[in-house]
């Protein structure tokens, strides 16, 4: 997909992709007991990926923790990673957290027993210890606004990184955006008239810190600005002329 420049394709793994939609999302469904909620800004996460939710005296979830036989009513919560950019088919992601509640402190914390992520690659368990032992990616709660910064003022530097994008990746392309960035890379969406993909292009280090991405992306669109433009996005720029 990019040019042979960089050494490595590193991705964020199952685990540490699992906690980073925990750490990023804002709302959640929660399904205990025969009851179905919706909660929003009512969760926050500790650092061993066990889940508290604030949730009001009258909560259907709250009198079902109280009151179930064993005292630990099963749950799952659900939550969703949704693109901020708009696009068509923003989800990029659903984490399903499957275990138990206890009451503590008027509030609900969650234990997950079973974690399975879905991306648009296909389902996968995430192994519980290595769920609770991974830290989310440095950049998952600062995403949103990076992405929405360069979607919003930086088209120009959007176009110029698809000049390290394969030619072939960018047939029929109608429109190019930023779909997601993490410490390894940044995935722009390719979107066409009927259909669309996406192509990741990496750093050529990690980036632990904003300041860190700032670099490394003044890397990608140095290596970009020394590419040849793709004859694509020439054609359309040139039919857009005419």
């Amino acid at each position: 997909m990019v040019d042979d420049t960089h050494g490595w394709t590193a991705a964020p793994g199952a685990a540490e992709r699992a906690r980073s939609v925990l750490a990023a999302a804002w709302s959640c469904a929660v399904t205990a007991e025969g009851t179905r909620e919706e909660l929003v800004g009512a969760h926050s996460v500790t650092d061993d990926g066990q889940v508290l939710l604030h949730v009001p005296e009258d909560s259907a979830l709250l009198a079902a923790a109280i009151c179930a036989p064993r005292g630990e009513p099963s749950a799952v919560l659900e939550f969703a990673d949704v693109a901020p950019v708009p696009l068509r088919n923003r989800i990029r992601a659903r984490l399903w957290l499957a275990g138990w509640f206890a009451v503590r402190d008027e509030h609900l914390v969650f234990r997950p027993t079973r974690v399975v992520l879905r991306q648009p690659s296909g389902a996968v368990v995430v192994d519980v210890d290595e769920f609770t032992a991974a830290a989310p990616d440095p950049l998952a709660t600062a995403e949103a606004r990076l992405l929405s910064h360069l979607a919003d003022c930086h088209a120009d530097a959007v176009e110029r990184l698809t000049r390290l994008v394969d030619h072939g990746s960018l047939h029929g392309a109608v429109r190019v955006q930023p779909l997601a960035v993490d410490r390894h890379g940044l995935t722009l969406r390719i979107e066409r008239v009927r259909s669309g993909g996406d192509v990741r292009l990496p750093f050529h280090a990690p980036a632990d810190d904003v300041s860190q991405l700032t670099e490394r992306m003044h890397v990608l669109l140095a290596q970009a600005s020394a590419a040849s433009c793709p004859r694509p996005l020439q054609r359309q720029r040139a039919d857009g002329e005419a």
